[in-house]
């Protein structure tokens, strides 16, 4: 017999075999067809048919009979260890999911950017659970792409990414803008300045995060509206990361402010072009939402404009100043 028509076939038989381990262990406990027709609520004929169809499908006896009275085969003991094992794994398997819809103690499979796990992440949470306390989250950061695959895979509820996806199988909404700062060392030539237009940055040396990452693109696109593209000597997986590469004297980068200042670096505000990132929340479209997390997107929606910490905001109106 061949591969596929093995496990077609014993596709065919679990697909029988399913509905009646409930019944077959009742009968086996009972030992007896009668009270374990009475226990299932069911007819004691049907009962009775449905094991004899059993043990056609498995081509063994489970059952030595005596009148209503039944006693175990060696293969009945020994398919019914396996079949309360089954039996268990689907009760303990409905629960799981029961409890996380549960709308008080439900879960939210919640994705995010690397560079909003410091700060916006945890006070988002936070502010969450003030008033849903034991609502739990699985978290997971990455960037954006992968986060969006995951949505796919049914992995995650939610992400907060950028830039937003235009994408027929996704819901993106935009929440927020977060400021992105030419990052310098801090002996650099422009480190004495506080603003910078992107385009005096044409000649240097560049540190990105890798292609596929949203803030890559971002990058490349901004430079690409100052009239260059930039020469890119190291590329990473994370924004800290690259502030390290910066304040080795390595290159410079653009990137959104960090949690905590760090030693070595000068970070310089970008006149022009508009140098922000869209943040936003994305969902897989046609996706039924439990109540915790339809009660956390609602959350999430309701911070527009809020979501950012208000440090790390682009200035309302930033005039031209290439010194100072």
């Amino acid at each position: 017999m061949s591969t596929n028509r093995y496990v077609e076939d014993m596709a065919a038989v679990t697909t029988s075999l399913a509905p009646r381990l409930a019944y077959f262990v009742a009968v086996a406990r009972h030992e007896h067809v009668t009270r374990a027709a009475q226990e299932l609520g069911v007819p004691q004929s049907t009962l009775s048919r449905a094991m004899v169809r059993l043990e056609q499908d498995l081509g063994v006896s489970l059952f030595a009979r005596k009148g209503r009275t039944v006693a175990l085969t060696t293969a009945g003991r020994t398919f019914l260890a396996s079949a309360e094992q089954a039996l268990d794994g689907i009760a303990h398997a409905a629960e799981s999911v029961q409890q996380d819809a549960d709308p008080a103690y439900g879960k939210v499979a919640f994705g995010f950017l690397h560079t909003l796990g410091p700060e916006t992440v945890p006070g988002l949470i936070r502010a969450f659970r003030a008033d849903h306390p034991r609502v739990r989250f699985s978290l997971v950061q990455n960037y954006g792409e992968a986060m969006l695959e995951k949505l796919r895979a049914g992995e995650l509820d939610l992400c907060l990414t950028s830039p937003l996806p235009d994408a027929p199988d996704l819901v993106a909404r935009r929440l927020d803008e977060q400021r992105l700062r030419l990052v310098v060392p801090d002996d650099h030539r422009l480190a004495g300045r506080k603003r910078i237009r992107l385009a005096e940055a044409a000649e240097e040396t560049f540190v990105t995060l890798e292609a596929g990452y949203g803030l890559r693109r971002i990058t490349d696109d901004l430079c690409a509206e100052a009239g260059f593209t930039p020469r890119v000597a190291f590329e990473g997986e994370e924004a800290e990361t690259l502030r390290g590469l910066v304040a080795a004297g390595l290159g410079v980068a653009l990137l959104p402010p960090p949690a905590v200042a760090r030693p070595g670096v000068v970070e310089l505000n970008v006149t022009a072009p508009r140098a922000v990132r869209e943040i936003g929340v994305a969902w897989l479209d046609g996706h039924p939402d439990t109540p915790p997390v339809a009660e956390f997107k609602r959350f999430l929606l309701s911070r527009r404009g809020r979501l950012i910490p208000e440090l790390e905001q682009p200035a309302a109106q930033e005039g031209h100043h290439p010194e100072n």
